[in-house]
C-alpha cells in the first residue's frame, strides 16, 4: 500500500501535443478514490482538489492531493500521505511543490521551488535539514502538476494503437523520466455506469513494489475532462487497485453510455 497516492497520479503521465482549445479542469474540482487490496480488501483512500492559491502575487492553481489508509490494514500498516503544488494557470508549470507523507512510519517532508527559466529545482529537505539546487529538464513538471498539465494537452486523434511517450518530471530530488503504452479504448462499468475510457499501460521499475515493469494498468475517462476512473497495480505482493468513487466541480459533462 506504500505510495498510494503516488500511484493514482504519476501514472498519469502522458505526453503528446496540445489539443484542447479550453482548459479540462477549474477551480472547485474534487476527486475520490478508493483503494483495495488483492481484490476484496479496502486499502484506503485518496483525493485531489483544485484550489485558488497566490505565489509571489500570481493568482495560481493551488492543487492538494491526500491518501490515507483505511479498515484493518491501517492497524499494521498505517499511511497519510499529503501533495500540494502550485502551478501557473496558463502554462500548468509549477512553481512550487510539497510532499509530506507517513507510510508505515517511513516519512518525508520535502519543498520544492521551481525555477523554470533557469530550470533548477530548489529543494529543502526539511526532514534531514539539507538544501540543494539541482538542474532540470526543460517545462519540467512536479508528480501532480503533471497530471493537470496533461489532461490539457491529450491528444487522441493522433495517438495509434502501442504508441509508447513520455513525460520529464522532478520527484524528491531528481529528475524523473515516464514512459507509458497507449492500449485503446474500453467500455468498464463503474460506480456511475458504464464509461467509455482510454487504456494505457505504464511502465514501472519492478523490484521491491512492483512485480514487473508492466504492472500497471490504466484507464482515464474518454470526454474533455479525461478523468482517471480505475486503475490496477500488481504488486511484488497481492495487488492493489483504486477507483474513482466520488467527484464534484467537473468542468465538463461526464459522459456516461448507461447508468447502474
Amino acid at each position: 500500500m506504500k505510495n498510494l497516492l503516488f500511484i493514482c497520479v504519476v501514472i498519469l503521465g502522458i505526453k503528446t501535443s496540445f489539443s484542447q482549445s479550453e482548459s479540462a479542469f477549474g477551480v472547485g474540482e474534487w476527486f475520490r478514490f478508493e483503494m483495495s487490496y488483492s481484490g476484496f480488501l479496502k486499502a484506503g483512500e485518496a483525493t485531489l482538489t483544485v484550489n485558488e492559491g497566490l505565489y509571489k502575487n500570481e493568482s495560481v492553481y493551488h492543487v492538494v492531493g491526500k491518501g490515507w489508509t483505511t479498515g484493518a490494514i491501517k492497524w499494521f500498516f498505517k499511511v497519510d500521505d499529503r501533495y500540494e503544488s502550485y502551478f501557473s494557470k496558463s502554462t500548468i508549470s509549477p512553481y512550487r511543490f510539497i510532499r509530506k507523507i507517513d507510510e508505515g512510519g517511513h516519512t518525508k517532508d520535502i519543498e520544492i521551488h521551481f525555477d523554470q527559466k533557469k530550470q533548477k529545482a530548489h529543494v529543502n529537505n526539511k526532514k534531514h535539514n539539507k538544501k540543494s539546487v539541482i538542474d532540470t529538464k526543460p517545462n519540467i513538471q512536479d508528480m501532480v502538476s503533471t497530471f493537470y498539465y496533461l489532461r490539457n494537452n491529450l491528444d487522441i486523434t493522433n495517438l495509434k494503437l502501442g504508441d509508447e511517450v513520455s513525460v520529464d518530471m522532478f520527484f524528491d530530488e531528481e529528475n524523473y523520466g515516464f514512459k507509458i503504452k497507449f492500449l485503446g479504448t474500453e467500455i468498464i462499468d463503474t460506480e456511475f455506469g458504464k464509461i467509455n475510457a482510454l487504456k494505457f499501460r505504464p511502465y514501472v521499475m519492478a523490484g521491491r513494489v512492483f512485480k514487473e515493469e508492466e504492472s500497471l494498468t490504466l484507464w482515464v475517462s474518454n470526454d474533455k475532462n479525461r478523468i482517471p476512473l480505475r486503475i490496477k497495480a500488481d504488486l511484488a505482493v497481492g495487488s492493489l487497485r483504486a477507483d474513482l468513487d466520488a467527484f464534484k466541480g467537473l468542468k465538463h459533462p461526464f459522459k456516461i453510455i448507461a447508468q447502474n
